[in-house]
């Protein structure tokens, strides 16, 4: 498990989020909370979160340091009703598998914070469900499927899915690449947007590749994209992205 803080303050009040994970199936749990939870609150919400669900743990990694992990320990005792003898002390960890959750989680938050702004945490049980109905690699399916032994049930399950196919003609915007641990446009936060523009795709180039219109400051990026770099616009002047001053290069990374 781990925590990830410093997120927009919600209506409620929400500026982190607790990321548990399971090692044996991947699937993962995203528990909104506050900064200022004490040790008995996080308890009291593993509690009701997850040992309702899977049962007390065996044991629990984390980065925290080992007297939270003590003390985490015993308060979650408490909350179960149970008395804990430790007869071995605790040792800091390295929790890599938390870690790729929560980048994966980030790009997720991020992809839609537009229509989030102040209310993410309302729209995190879809961004669980969804992560734990992707494709994992290290298991090759989904964690859903490892956890239950079948696919979930979806309204889009059994669909033909599409190519991403643009006209010309059609506005885009177009994505970023910023480098890792840097500001994004003045803007402060592990939400902030990675897309510029809306520009016109005035030539499509092969099957996967468009040429943009690009703007006069933008004259020094080569104005061809893959297919994967593009987010279709849907006409609302509310989202457009304005350009900002940054020095960017031609693969569109930059560094503020």
């Amino acid at each position: 498990m781990d925590f990830v803080f410093k997120f927009p303050h919600t209506f409620k009040g929400h500026d982190g989020i607790w990321v548990i994970v399971d090692r044996l199936t991947k699937s993962a749990h995203f528990l909104p909370i506050k900064e200022t939870y004490s040790l008995m609150t996080l308890a009291k919400i593993f509690v009701d979160e997850i040992v309702r669900l899977r049962g007390a743990p065996v044991f629990i990694v984390s980065d925290m340091d080992a007297l939270f992990t003590f003390r985490f320990w015993k308060c979650l005792s408490e909350a179960m009703g149970t008395r804990l003898q430790f007869s071995t002390t605790f040792h800091l960890q390295n929790n890599g598998q938390s870690k790729r959750t929560i980048q994966t989680l980030e790009d997720m938050l991020r992809s839609c914070v537009l229509q989030m702004k102040d209310a993410w945490d309302t729209h995190l049980a879809w961004v669980e469900f969804a992560y734990n109905n992707s494709y994992h690699t290290s298991i090759e399916m989904a964690p859903y499927e490892e956890l239950h032994g079948r696919q979930c049930r979806t309204p889009i399950v059994g669909m033909r899915s599409k190519d991403l196919e643009f006209a010309v003609g059609d506005w885009v915007f177009l994505k970023l690449s910023p480098w890792k641990d840097v500001m994004r446009f003045e803007k402060r936060g592990k939400l902030s947007s990675r897309y510029i523009g809306p520009y016109e795709i005035t030539e499509r180039i092969g099957p996967i590749a468009y040429r943009l219109a690009l703007p006069a400051e933008l004259s020094r990026v080569h104005d061809v994209f893959h297919v994967s770099m593009l987010r279709k616009y849907m006409p609302d002047p509310s989202h457009i992205l304005e350009y900002q001053p940054v020095e960017l290069e031609e693969d569109l990374s930059y560094e503020e």
